[in-house]
């Protein structure tokens, strides 16, 4: 175990004795890297990156400004169509409604019409029924009066035969002379 003590303490003072490593005995490992930092800078200074870097960065925001400006653009376009469509729209609801009033209109005049016409063919059949009636009434009472005239005058020449003597032919006869010769 002593032997294990005397190798870390002889460890121990070599650390001790030389320190962190170095190079070239002055550049330690935090100073290297800062030394890589600038020499990578400088050069990205020499060629110009920056520049480059800015020139990509400007072109890329003057190609998100043209991209709003069409977004804008096609904006105020939807817009102006939605104007356009909304007053298409009102107008196109005016037109309805007065189609719609129109039709409903002409649809009462059609009803209105039909109702005419039919009362019209209902009053114009009426007459003609009512004439076809009197017509027939008329044929009954002429020809009632024609068999009642036939069955009249039949039995007056019945009667007639039945009570005519030739005493009575010659007192009608004097009768109708002096009717005759009073005129």
């Amino acid at each position: 175990m002593s032997e294990g003590l005397l190798i870390a303490a002889a460890v121990e003072a070599g650390e001790a004795a030389h320190g962190a490593p170095t190079a070239f005995g002055f550049l330690t490992a935090p100073m290297f890297i800062g030394l890589a930092m600038l020499t990578v800078i400088a050069i990205m200074i020499w060629k110009k990156v920056p520049g480059a870097i800015g020139r990509a960065l400007d072109s890329k925001i003057a190609v998100i400004r043209d991209q709003l400006d069409e977004a804008e653009t096609l904006r105020k376009e939807a817009e102006a169509l939605k104007a356009e469509y909304e007053k298409k729209s009102k107008a196109v609801d005016k037109d309805r409604k007065a189609l719609m009033e129109r039709a409903q209109h002409e649809a009462d005049e059609i009803i209105a019409k039909a109702k005419t016409d039919a009362e019209a063919l209902i009053a114009r059949r009426t007459r003609m029924a009512e004439d076809k009636i009197a017509a027939e009434e008329r044929s009954a009472v002429e020809q009632l009066r024609a068999t009642a005239a036939d069955a009249a005058a039949k039995a007056a020449a019945r009667l007639i035969a039945e009570r005519q003597d030739p005493a009575t032919d010659a007192q009608i006869v004097n009768r109708a002379i002096g009717e005759i010769a009073a005129r």
